[in-house]
């Protein structure tokens, strides 16, 4: 393990105070940091007040610009996505394993949090390890080599996906291929198509990012007023 990248980035402590006792892991997409996704933690932290968010900035410099990061390189827009991935996925699992430990906490109590890039990593990932995560919540993203699934997939956890149909970036076709890839192994997803948005959030789908990990961690999420 000393080989595999270290990888850091900002954080947002429990809004309670006290330890952690849940973990979220941001995962961005192309291009960008983990300044990006940390936005989404005072939201979230409004059903999870006791979670710890951290969100690292990705292993490589970003190839096509002079700032910011990537998972893996898009130089070649129409290359396999799968090499890429698979280099990067020991890395991020590298990563929930130390803040797991780090905060003495387990997969039941860690959920992903991914965009784009970051969801195709947080699903590649979150599916293959030995122990069930909490959730896994994808952004504009998509299932990379979804045909790998029934070999190698080996836990089943919550999963949500939210895509814009109007998305230029990802097709949203996407979403549906993923959704029916994951029924195809077992894993009843989550999911919500959103009219007119193109590659990014909306409140709509950081309500159901909220409302799905609430649930992810047996919290009653209306007990904080969120749509307020």
């Amino acid at each position: 393990m000393s080989d595999i990248v270290e990888l850091h980035g900002p954080t947002q402590e429990p809004a309670s105070g006290g330890p952690a006792k849940q973990l979220i892991v941001f995962c961005h997409g192309l291009g960008s940091d983990g300044n990006d996704l940390i936005g989404l933690a005072p939201y979230f932290a409004r059903v999870l007040p006791d979670a710890k968010f951290i969100s690292p900035n990705a292993p490589e410099k970003f190839d096509m610009a002079p700032t910011g990061y990537q998972w893996f390189s898009l130089m070649d827009p129409n290359a396999d996505r799968l090499p890429g991935v698979k280099a990067a996925a020991p890395i991020l699992d590298n990563f929930i394993n130390q803040q797991m430990t780090v905060h003495g906490l387990t997969e039941a109590e860690t959920a992903l949090v991914g965009f784009s890039q970051g969801a195709m990593m947080s699903l590649h990932v979150g599916l293959r390890r030995e122990k069930r995560l909490a959730g896994i919540a994808g952004y504009s993203g998509r299932l990379i080599a979804p045909e790998l699934l029934s070999t190698e997939m080996r836990s089943k956890p919550n999963v949500m996906l939210v895509h814009g149909e109007a998305d230029s970036v990802v097709p949203p076709s996407s979403l549906k291929d993923s959704v029916s890839a994951l029924a195809g192994v077992g894993i009843d997803a989550t999911w919500e198509t959103r009219p007119d948005l193109g590659h990014g959030l909306d409140d709509r789908g950081i309500m159901m990012g909220m409302e799905f990990l609430a649930k992810c961690f047996g919290i009653n999420s209306n007990e904080y007023n969120i749509r307020k």
